[in-house]
């Protein structure tokens, strides 16, 4: 089985990855695939986690592979905390994609970023929401309540490892923005 980490990003995405790869019975990667085009961008490995936020702007094509022979998780964090966390790197990687000539074409410079970020944030979420809407293996994941919700998704997966040091992945910042 393949399971699917779908997210806005800045939302505890790589920290979730450092917590899967204690996982035994599954490989787990963090946007292991993203620089591949076509049949390649979705070839994982079976029993493999892929957690990447690039995944919610190319969910048809997901769909039209795994459908529902997969186990999706929502990964969420308080919205206005991503949105901060994407105004600190404002400049760069998919917040630029997506303000600068990509997805919102003609954005005028002067537009608040948090504005922009709150956006992208919605957007993000409301395309993974739709996606899920027919899936049978799939749950939400809050950080902000990562103890019960890990435990459900150790328990759902039915994952072999180490619990304890998987959980205390959670405890330490990893890719924070600055």
């Amino acid at each position: 089985m393949n399971i699917f980490v779908l997210c806005t990003g800045r939302c505890g995405s790589t920290t979730f990855t450092r917590a899967c790869e204690n996982i035994t019975n599954f490989s787990a990667s963090h946007e292991s695939r993203c620089k591949n085009l076509g049949v390649k961008r979705f070839n994982y490995p079976e029993n493999h986690i892929e957690i990447d936020n690039r995944l919610s702007w190319v969910l048809g094509r997901l769909d039209e592979i795994y459908g529902d022979n997969a186990f999706y998780v929502h990964l969420k964090r308080e919205q206005h905390l991503v949105a901060t966390s994407f105004t600190k790197r404002y400049k760069g990687g998919i917040i630029k994609a997506y303000r600068g000539g990509g997805i919102i074409m003609g954005l005028p410079e002067d537009t608040e970023p948090m504005d922009v970020a709150i956006d992208y944030c919605r957007t993000v979420n409301s395309n993974i929401s739709l996606f899920l809407k027919d899936k049978t293996k799939k749950m939400e994941f809050n950080l902000e309540n990562f103890e019960s919700d890990f435990k459900e998704f150790w328990t759902r997966i039915k994952a072999d490892g180490n619990y304890n040091l998987a959980l205390s992945e959670f405890s330490t910042s990893h890719n924070s923005s600055t």
